[in-house]
Formats: structure tokens, C-alpha cells, sequence
């Protein structure tokens, strides 16, 4: 994995740069003049209701999407004319759960791994390392199916690592999980931007899953209100938290918290 520390992220391109991005369905325009950048090494949260334009943009981050008007870039790298090697520096996490149930943990990771050129020694010292960074080394030859939610969520984060990539972008990872997993899953999330430098952009509806320290992205109804450091947001909004920031500037009553499975 890219380690990036705070002295060099100067020199470093933006982690993703996200400029005039417009994005529709037919005649319904869902993303508007989409911009923003992350810096490397950083925690940002794309902030945002369901139906904000969250997953569309995924995917076009991911190229699932063509981009057609607007540039995507990932540590420099167009995400149009050089899929390639921009989707090589980027590890992906979507909201729908994306394992094989009918393979081991082993067998998903392998197969994630061997699609990346990566050789079969080097695939297992990897999984095993990450694996038994959460934990999870004693499930490594058990069924997908075995797993509760919030277990295959960390496979599938593990899977998203194994190719060591320097951005990870999460679709609300969190959802359908109760409160320990979600907890838990951020807390292994926000730790690998510490110890391994990386950078995250994670997007979610619940407000909850933001700290004062983060970066923070707020779409709403495709369009970009808010790019910042969180306690500059809430400032220039003359609100007392992010929450109240978010209702401010969207004129939503109220923007939800976790608590229970979703």
C-alpha cells in the first residue's frame, strides 16, 4: 500500500479531483457541476440523503460510468484516458454485498487477487496479513454464507485492499449492519488512514459517522453545497454541529443518525 506521510502530500497530486462533472438518466440530471479534490492521506466523507447522487458518482469514479462532460482524476491519473492505471490506484467497496456465497473467504480473495496479477504466494501471505489485521484469520476457509453482515463487509474490505491501492472509496458501507459492526468497521477504516496512510472517501447519509476532524463533501440533489474541513462547514454556517450545518444549507429538517440496523 502507498504510505503517504503528512510532509509529502504537498508534492503529491490530489488523492481524486473531481472537476464540472454532469452526470444524467435520459432527461433527470442527477449530478450538476460536481467538483471538489481530496487531499492523499486524508479521511473524506461524501455527505449526502439517498437519492443525493452518491452512488452515481462511484460510479463514475470507478468508470463503471463513461464520464462525458467533466474530468475525474485519481493522483493525476484521468479516469477517461487512462482507466488503466487510475483504476489501479483505486480500491472499491459498494453498498451492495458483492461476495460469492459459495466460495471460502479464501477462494474470494484469491480470485480478487489472481485478477490483479497478483502471484498466488504473495495473494496468500497478503490475505492472511490482512485478515488477521480484523481479526478474521480463523474464518479464512469458511463459506461466505457462514458470515454475519458485518463480517463479509470486512472481507470485502480486505478484497478492496489486497492490491494495495492508495485510495479506497466506500458506498455506505455501513448500511443494514447494527451499531457494534458499523463502529467497528469505521474504526478499522479510520485506522488504515493512520497507520497505512492511505486515503478514503466514504459516503454516507448518516450523520453520525462524521467527525469534527474529517473532510467532509455535502451533495444534495446532485449538487456540490459544501467542500471542507468539517469545523469550517459547521462555522460558516454559524451552526453547533455538522447536522445542523447539513439542514442549514439543504433546508432538510433533519438528516439521520445511525442506531439499529438500517
Amino acid at each position: 500500500m502507498q504510505h503517504v506521510k503528512a510532509n509529502d502530500a504537498v508534492s503529491l497530486p490530489a488523492a481524486l479531483d473531481v472537476s464540472a462533472v454532469n452526470h444524467s438518466y435520459g432527461q433527470k440530471q442527477v449530478l450538476s457541476d460536481v467538483s471538489f479534490s481530496i487531499a492523499p492521506g486524508r479521511f473524506t466523507v461524501l455527505l449526502g440523503l439517498n437519492g443525493a447522487g452518491k452512488t452515481t458518482l462511484f460510479s463514475l469514479i470507478s468508470h463503471l460510468y463513461n464520464t462525458r462532460r467533466g474530468a475525474i482524476r485519481i493522483f493525476g491519473h484521468d479516469i477517461s484516458r487512462e482507466p488503466g492505471e487510475a483504476l489501479r490506484l483505486l480500491g472499491i467497496v459498494f453498498q451492495a454485498r458483492t461476495l460469492d456465497l459459495d466460495l471460502s473467504v479464501y477462494q474470494n480473495l484469491s480470485y480478487h487477487a489472481s485478477l490483479h496479477g497478483i502471484g498466488r504466494r504473495e495473494a496468500v501471505s497478503r490475505i492472511k496479513t490482512l485478515l488477521d489485521q480484523i481479526g478474521m484469520s480463523d474464518r479464512l476457509y469458511d463459506k461466505a454464507r457462514s458470515l454475519s453482515g458485518g463480517q463479509m463487509r470486512r472481507v470485502e474490505i480486505v478484497r478492496a485492499l489486497l492490491h494495495r491501492p492508495p485510495l479506497l472509496l466506500l458506498d455506505e458501507a455501513t448500511v443494514g449492519l447494527d451499531i457494534q459492526s458499523r463502529a467497528e468497521i469505521l474504526a478499522t477504516i479510520r485506522q488504515l488512514v493512520v497507520t497505512d496512510g492511505i486515503s478514503v472517501f466514504w459516503a454516507t447519509h448518516l450523520i453520525d459517522e462524521v467527525e469534527d476532524s474529517d473532510h467532509v463533501v455535502i451533495l444534495h440533489k446532485g449538487k456540490v453545497l459544501a467542500d471542507g474541513r468539517v469545523d469550517d462547514v459547521v462555522q460558516s454556517c454559524g451552526a453547533n454541529s455538522i447536522g445542523e450545518a447539513f439542514a442549514t444549507l439543504s433546508g432538510v429538517a433533519s438528516v439521520p443518525a445511525g442506531g439499529g440496523s438500517q
